[in-house]
């Protein structure tokens, strides 16, 4: 008669498996370091439900070299996505999951300690969509030290100092003649969020968040939703503080219940798909109307035309850089010198 092959023949020395099983046929796997106590008596130490985790903290109490990690990116993946992701910005979520859905389709089985500076370089070289890529590597990259930190592998970040894709940043004006043809086939509520988007040089998801209770002793105060900067944006005396006002007034007279600055005529809070497809409509308008005139290229410009152009708008035609870059909430004027201002410098001529 053969002997039964023990149950925990597969494991390191002094590595006890236990299995639960539920009653649904699930079964529960959990690692054990058959330890000692103070007093030496036998304990079992709970090493978690993770083999390679359970592997590193075995090592650890046996005094043993930490064994390689063997598990794939398709599991780091997951975690990340469920531990790390939730805790970013709306925005950030979305765009992280997006890039995660790319990287999940070439590395998920692959081995951690399989990627290379090699192998993201041919990655990035190979993806089409270049800025894209950049993104995707970007986030790899957040991955490798999050794994670090979780004690999963001890390599160096394969994505660090790797050479990302050239970027050339958008670099679309939109002049008083495009602002007034679209402003001129706005709905009021489109009106309202252009010149609100204009006077505080906010991004469009934060200004129809913008609130009544917001307005607090003469400054519009602004919690920037992408980096969560906060701003006191002044009202006396200003255009702002007269579109406040003109705001404020239109709430009073549609009776609108909700706390939101821009709404419509039937007292609707403004979301970004009703913005978009506002604005949209009254650029092909404005753009029709300009081909009716026979002026193309008044018309190609209203086309290219975005509601995101509005912030660089009002980057531009501000002659203070620093007073331009406070308001969009930079830290370092050089980004809204270098991505926000559209417009040439003013100087004098040589006579």
């Amino acid at each position: 008669m053969r002997p039964k092959t023990p149950p925990n023949r597969d494991l390191p020395p002094r590595m006890v498996k236990r299995v639960r099983r539920l009653k649904s046929g699930k079964e529960l796997i959990y690692f054990f370091y058959n330890g000692r106590d103070e007093k030496g008596k036998r304990k079992e130490i709970p090493l978690g439900s993770d083999f390679d985790v359970a592997k590193r903290e075995w090592a650890r109490l046996d005094c043993k070299p930490v064994p390689p990690a063997t598990g794939t990116l398709g599991a780091v993946f997951d975690r990340y996505e469920k531990e790390i992701i939730p805790n970013k910005a709306p925005r950030t979520q979305r765009d992280n999951l997006l890039s995660l859905t790319q990287l999940r389709k070439v590395f998920n089985a692959a081995p951690i300690d399989a990627i290379t500076p090699t192998v993201l370089a041919s990655y990035r070289d190979a993806r089409t969509a270049k800025v894209r890529a950049n993104r995707e590597i970007s986030l790899l990259s957040h991955i490798y030290n999050i794994v670090r930190e979780w004690g999963i592998t001890d390599k160096p970040n394969p994505a660090a100092g790797l050479r990302k894709n050239k970027e050339t940043p958008r670099d679309y004006y939109a002049t008083g003649e495009v602002w007034n043809a679209t402003y001129a086939q706005a709905v009021p509520e489109l009106r309202d969020a252009m010149d609100l988007a204009y006077l505080t040089g906010q991004r469009p998801g934060d200004v129809l968040a913008m609130r009544e209770a917001d307005i607090v002793d003469g400054y519009l105060q602004v919690k920037q939703g992408k980096t969560t900067k906060k701003l006191r944006i002044v009202l006396d005396g200003t255009a702002l503080g007269v579109l406040i006002e003109h705001l404020m007034e239109r709430r009073r007279r549609l009776a609108v219940r909700g706390p939101w600055l821009i709404v419509t005529d039937d007292a609707v809070r403004v979301t970004q798909p009703m913005l978009r497809r506002r604005f949209d409509d009254a650029r092909d308008k404005a753009a029709v109307k300009a081909l009716e005139r026979e002026d193309d290229q008044l018309a190609a410009a209203i086309r290219n035309f975005q509601f995101r152009d509005i912030r660089p708008k009002a980057a531009s035609e501000i002659t203070d850089l620093g007073k331009a870059s406070r308001l969009l909430g930079h830290t370092d004027k050089r980004i809204t010198e270098t991505v926000y201002r559209r417009v040439g410098e003013i100087v004098e001529p040589t006579k």
